[in-house]
């Protein structure tokens, strides 16, 4: 890494990713799952959307017919079906159980960069990939479940996982050329328009709910872990690059698992610590960049 700045922004993206789940949690109380995925990505793309605007005009950058098409299927990927499936699955299941698998998307990410980016799936990356699900398997662990997880939970978060991880492998097809300010403010603004359709067909509250008691908790999940985080997370990737800015994925489970049990008072159970080493483990092999061989002759 370049600077103590890569740094703070990485540890600033696993703060905010890493206390989600606790506060969606707890925001979950006061509205309703798609009112709470809208309501946050709805304040976290306006607040991001003047810096977008500020990239544009500093790559001089006019959007194409294919740009938005691109960024409505970010979007109705990344928000509408992942992180709604997300926030469903964090009502369902303990915040740490729910943290430590979504943590694990970088991992399955390199699946569809198989397919989507023709990168090489090796050897390596089948280890890390295994050390990975049988990390999710122990923190799930769906034969004896710990009180507060369901098998509701666990789909949806397993659905959640999965589409998280092709998200980002999406968003890598015009990262170089969109930039990830552009990439993650237009989305979010284009699935929350969605997601209101959705909410007024469905007959969901829209703005139901806020007032003095809800308002904080929800600026924290919409100001805190929308825009901040991901505004971290893509400044990070500019300062460090991708793999050192992936540090923050790897920090994430250990903040999360720490605020569930100080906040939400969770048990932490021997099964979480050995999924949360596993997948840690593989984590920092799927980061780690392979020795070159050496020529012969």
């Amino acid at each position: 890494m370049q600077s103590k700045k890569s740094v703070l922004y990485i540890l600033i993206t696993a703060f905010c990713f890493g206390t989600m789940e606790v506060a969606l949690k707890i925001g979950g109380a006061s509205f309703a799952p798609l009112q709470m995925n809208f309501l946050r990505f709805l304040i976290g793309g306006l607040i991001l959307f003047p810096l977008a605007l500020k990239d544009l005009a500093r790559k001089k950058l006019t959007l194409t017919k294919g740009d938005w098409a691109y960024l409505t299927m970010l979007g109705l990927v990344g928000v509408c079906l992942s992180m709604s499936c997300f926030q469903m699955g964090v009502m369902n299941l303990n915040a740490n159980t729910a943290s430590v698998m979504i943590s694990s998307n970088p991992v399955f990410t390199m699946i569809f960069a198989y397919f989507l980016l023709g990168e090489p799936f090796t050897k390596r990356k089948a280890l890390v990939l295994a050390l990975c699900v049988a990390g999710l398997v122990l923190v799930a662990n769906p034969l004896h479940m710990a009180e507060g997880n369901s098998v509701k939970g666990l789909i949806y978060q397993s659905i959640a996982l999965v589409t998280f991880a092709l998200f980002s492998a999406l968003g890598k097809l015009r990262v170089a050329k969109l930039g990830g300010l552009v990439q993650n403010s237009f989305s979010f603004l284009i699935a929350s328009v969605v997601n209101l359709v959705i909410l007024l067909i469905t007959g969901n509250p829209v703005f139901t709910g806020i007032n003095a008691q809800s308002l904080p908790v929800l600026l924290y999940c919409g100001v805190i872990v929308t825009a901040l985080g991901y505004y971290a997370y893509v400044t990070a990737i500019g300062l460090a690059g991708a793999s050192n800015a992936a540090i923050a994925f790897f920090l994430k489970p250990v903040i999360a698992v720490t605020a569930a049990a100080l906040i939400l008072k969770e048990p932490v159970t021997a099964n979480i610590v050995a999924g949360v080493v596993l997948i840690l483990i593989g984590s920092f092999l799927n980061m780690k960049k392979p020795v070159p061989a050496k020529d012969k002759g």
